[in-house]
């Protein structure tokens, strides 16, 4: 069974940097998408960056394309190292696995529709 676990989150000011990890478990292969969302607006999610399973291609969401960084060290943790960090990056962060190698575009534009396994979120405060 796929088990998602985040940590990392904090508090910091604008500009600052924050890495967040995701330990995984249950995931032996490369046939996961995985990615970071989180939340907006109430309980909607947005994507904000994909990784997919062997690693080598990468997807962002328009907002945080040159400040953040979704990677992999080993087949059990996955990161997202966010610089430059705004007051409007604040949220809950979500760790979040795809039965499927590939991650397409669609995914960063359906909020999570698809993923199966979620960890249970970090907070990413950001002051001005």
């Amino acid at each position: 069974q796929v088990q998602l676990a985040e940590s990392g989150g904090g508090s910091v000011q604008a500009g600052g940097s924050l890495r967040l990890s995701c330990a995984t478990s249950g995931i032996t292969d490369d046939l996961y998408c995985l990615g970071w969302f989180r939340e907006v607006s109430g309980r909607e999610r947005e994507a904000v960056a994909l990784i997919d399973g062997d690693g080598r291609s990468r997807k962002y969401a328009d907002s945080v394309r040159g400040r953040f960084t979704i990677f992999r060290d080993s087949k059990a943790t996955l990161y997202l190292q966010l610089n430059r960090l705004k007051p409007e990056d604040t949220s809950i962060y979500y760790c979040a696995a795809l039965q499927g190698r590939l991650c397409w575009r669609r995914h960063l534009e359906e909020g999570g529709a698809g993923f199966s396994y979620w960890g249970q979120g970090t907070q990413v405060t950001v002051s001005s």
